[in-house]
């Protein structure tokens, strides 16, 4: 089997979709043959509650939040997914973001 590529799952505000987007593009995350800055999202609600110690983008501590958010999803290179795990971070405005790293069985590309 080729486990090659792996889709990742990003949670984020919509506020913050252009540079989650440009920060793909720049480590060539989306790039699918002959097509690049493939991406889908989908609109969702993230509920969370931040603990003591946290410092949380939204909400308060011990109080549960629910948030609308873009559930952002992005397929890549497996060996590119540390690169673009980090580039993700840098842009994404929580404490703890949610980033899934999914391997995906390919039969084309």
């Amino acid at each position: 089997m080729d486990f090659s590529y792996c889709k990742l799952e990003i949670f984020i505000p919509e506020t913050h979709l252009a540079a989650l987007q440009a920060a793909l593009e720049a480590v060539d995350a989306g790039h699918i043959g002959n097509y690049d800055c493939c991406l889908s999202y989908s609109r969702v609600t993230g509920c969370w509650r931040p603990l003591a110690g946290a410092e949380p983008y939204l909400g308060a501590e011990g109080k549960i939040s629910a948030e609308p958010e873009l559930k952002v999803e992005v397929t890549l290179r497996t060996d590119r997914a540390d690169l673009t795990v980090e580039a993700v971070k840098r842009v994404h405005p929580y404490e703890e973001p949610v980033i899934n790293v999914i391997p995906l069985y390919r039969t084309s590309f």
